[in-house]
């Protein structure tokens, strides 16, 4: 198999912290990709036709994309129980919260980088970041029980999102009023598979 892969995505790297917690990194090439929501890869495209990554090329399937499906594959694969049925509904939206800090955060990035001066809209990013901030309040005030708990797929995208806003939102001081949050994320960032993953560029 083959991950089309960028070390600035936090949706790659929730992809590749489940491949080090289920050891299957052995089983997948990484292929880096240099792409932007303008100017997609060549590549990418011919594997995802929206042009995002990850993007999980399989010898004996489609191309499997958006993190939520490939980290279910990888999961099923390993008979790893990240989602496990106990507390399915739980561990699914735990995830959904996660990646959907993620996508507001991306976006805040997209509108900076790649709208000219004068039309960047300082209301739009500041509501995408009212979106992150209500997220962190309510995995702090709702959460704090599972993310305490067995590790699963919603710890794995809540770390990969809250690793995102130090990575590229340190200026917002996300910790500030979340002490618990901040020392739940302080310990899973020791995580082997976190360290492995930091992201870069």
């Amino acid at each position: 198999m083959q991950l089309l892969h960028s070390a600035a995505s936090p949706f790659v790297r929730k992809v590749m912290v489940t491949l080090h917690e289920t050891g299957q990194m052995d089983d997948v090439e990484i292929v880096n990709v240099s792409t932007t929501p303008v100017a997609p890869d060549p590549a990418l495209i011919s594997a995802n036709p929206l042009g995002k990554i990850p993007a999980l090329m399989r010898d004996n399937g489609p191309t499997l994309y958006d993190s939520r499906v490939i980290c279910r594959f990888l999961d099923d694969r390993a008979q790893a129980g990240l989602y496990p049925d106990s507390r399915i509904w739980d561990t699914l939206t735990l995830e959904a919260t996660g990646d959907a800090i993620m996508e507001a955060a991306v976006l805040i990035i997209y509108e900076e980088r790649f709208r000219p001066a004068e039309k960047v809209s300082m209301d739009w990013i500041e509501g995408q970041w009212a979106k992150v901030s209500r997220a962190l309040d309510a995995l702090g005030t709702r959460w704090m029980s599972h993310l305490q708990g067995r590790t699963d797929m919603g710890h794995i995208a809540v770390g990969a999102a809250l690793g995102y806003l130090d990575f590229r939102h340190e200026a917002r001081s996300w910790r500030t009023g979340r002490d618990e949050l901040s020392g739940w994320y302080a310990e899973f960032a020791q995580r082997p598979s976190m360290v492995a993953t930091m992201p870069s560029g």
